[in-house]
């Protein structure tokens, strides 16, 4: 044990920001000075605020579908923790349901300086010079989430919307305007991952992401569903992750308070676009067999996140809180030698 704590120490990335800590309950916002106001107009308040009403609002819809299932019981469990530089987070998970085999909804609040490495990892396109740079001030904010339902007819539900800035690296911050943002962005997405294609489920989820960007710009639905198509893409097998829906990153081509804006008609399509889904498909009669593809399937969506997710390699290169980072995992997968699927 002694000797597998060392060989932890050596092997961890100098990359690390601080570590957080466990608090008996969320404060009221993870902001500081007049941002932490309830008032406060600020592109990180109003995110701020956002977030955490879609993430009361998404497990209150996902508690009373087991509620009406017959597992009133089981509900979200909350863990919230803060970290000393600046910002904290609440993650909220539900396991062992009768309809949602995990389920995880998280938000997190985050400021202070990252090292250049983390940098990279944030912008792959923009980090250029970065190499030689001191740690970079910046501030992240998202919710996440990953549902994963125990009817192999019901299809896995991942999103994520959140939002970013980066400020000039502390060498030459002088060379920035006074108190502006280097950069600011934009980044998420809603994607479905079923075992089984049904057609009235993908068109009725697609429908609903369509009407959410049609609200704001014609071109907004084909592009970002284009992108979701190519980012979730498991290159190693030649497949794609699910069924897509939509997606899109570093996105600052329009004014901020339009893609606020968008952000939030997002994130309030969830709910609709999924929840008929589940309860059309949360009873449906299922074999062994059915069971075992839907672990096979669930082991293509652990294979993606950890060897290709932009969040996963940042929350780790950043030493973010681990829990939090990989709960978008199953409880259950499978992985079969030279596995042939029937037709």
């Amino acid at each position: 044990l002694a000797l597998k704590s060392r060989s932890h120490t050596a092997r961890r990335p100098q990359v690390d920001m601080e570590r957080e800590t466990p608090e008996a309950a969320p404060p009221p916002t993870f902001l500081r000075g007049e941002e932490a106001s309830s008032g406060s107009s600020s592109a990180r308040a109003r995110f701020e605020r956002l977030i955490r009403r879609v993430q009361a609002e998404v497990c209150a819809a996902l508690e009373a579908v087991e509620e009406g299932s017959g597992g009133g019981g089981v509900v979200f469990r909350e863990d919230a923790w803060t970290r000393p530089g600046g910002g904290g987070g609440i993650s909220r998970v539900l396991q062992g349901g009768h309809v949602f085999e995990k389920a995880a909804v998280n938000v997190s609040v985050v400021y202070g300086v990252m090292p250049p490495d983390a940098y990279r990892a944030a912008r792959p396109d923009a980090a250029a010079g970065v190499e030689k740079a001191g740690p970079v001030p910046f501030f992240a904010a998202g919710v996440s989430s990953v549902i994963h339902p125990n009817n192999p007819f019901a299809p896995t539900l991942h999103f994520n919307y959140r939002y970013f800035e980066t400020e000039a690296p502390q060498e030459i911050t002088a060379a920035d305007a006074p108190g502006a943002p280097r950069q600011w962005w934009f980044g998420g997405g809603t994607d479905l991952t079923p075992s089984y294609i049904i057609e009235e489920d993908i068109k009725h989820f697609h429908s609903v992401q369509k009407q959410a960007c049609d609200k704001f710009d014609p071109t907004f639905y084909p592009r970002f569903k284009k992108w979701c198509d190519d980012y979730f893409h498991i290159k190693h097998r030649g497949e794609r992750r699910g069924v897509g829906g939509i997606f899109f990153d570093d996105l600052n081509d329009h004014d901020q308070e339009t893609l606020l804006d968008f952000a939030t008609e997002c994130a309030a399509s969830v709910i609709p676009a999924y929840i008929p889904i589940i309860e059309r498909r949360k009873d449906t009669p299922f074999t062994e067999d059915h069971r075992a593809w839907q672990q096979l399937r669930r082991g293509r969506y652990v294979e993606f996140n950890l060897v290709y997710d932009r969040g996963t390699t940042f929350g780790l290169k950043t030493g973010g809180r681990i829990e939090s980072i990989l709960v978008s995992l199953p409880l259950t997968a499978r992985w079969e030698y030279d596995h042939k699927p029937q037709e």
